[in-house]
């Protein structure tokens, strides 16, 4: 399999766009995708254990041991490009577009109308917290569970920046994403860092779209 870049993604034309729902985001609305969290730092995260390779199981206080790391995650439009720069895994990617990606530049400072996302992923290994540093309302796209995931899947999650998102393990997502300039959040996850993902405009021949709503 060809290692994907994510900062330089060289996606094909002529994708095709799914709208997400724009949901605000309540105790309500997250059940089952994580919950809200109003104090970052003593919010605990859950950690799997390593799976067992056959019929003899992982011993007992083994296996869920590496913790967890933590980091600024910054959620950055630049143009026509968001960007995403996670410093507790030395992550950095493109994570949306406001246009065709063919079209995009990031030598204007226009403010975006809408979000194409093109990859999501989830961690096996642990959940992840975000808290927004600077209090701004932001947006994160989630799905529930399971390899089998379609783009009709997802959820986008609105926030009106007063409260961070814990999500739960396996949970699809793709980082945070500011409406516009530049955001920072604490990030807190697994250690492990595992990571499983879905390309969907090589996949599904699609972006998935929001548009930027304001939050009041």
């Amino acid at each position: 399999m060809t290692a994907v870049d994510y900062l330089n993604p060289d996606l094909p034309d002529g994708l095709a766009t799914v709208d997400m729902p724009v949901v605000d985001a309540t105790e309500a609305t997250l059940r089952g995708f994580g919950h809200l969290v109003d104090d970052s730092d003593s919010y605990p995260i859950e950690i799997v254990r390593w799976p067992a390779q056959g019929w003899r199981p992982v011993d007992e206080g083994t296996g869920d041991e590496a913790g967890t790391t933590s980091g600024i995650f910054t959620s950055e439009w630049q143009g026509d490009v968001l960007y995403g720069r996670n410093e507790a895994v030395g992550g950095h990617y493109v994570l949306a577009y406001a246009t065709t990606p063919a079209q995009a530049s990031v030598d204007h400072a226009r403010a975006p109308q809408q979000m194409l996302l093109w990859h999501a992923n989830y961690h096996p290994d642990g959940g992840q917290l975000f808290y927004p540093l600077d209090r701004k309302p932001f947006y994160v796209p989630l799905a529930l569970p399971g390899d089998g995931v379609q783009p009709d899947d997802f959820i986008c999650f609105r926030f009106d920046g007063s409260q961070g998102l814990y999500i739960h393990p396996n949970i699809w997502h793709e980082g945070v994403f500011t409406l516009s300039g530049a955001q920072r959040f604490h990030d807190r996850q697994g250690r492990v860092h595992a990571r499983v993902s879905i390309d969907f405009a090589r996949e599904f021949g699609c972006l998935l779209r929001a548009p930027i709503l304001s939050v009041d």
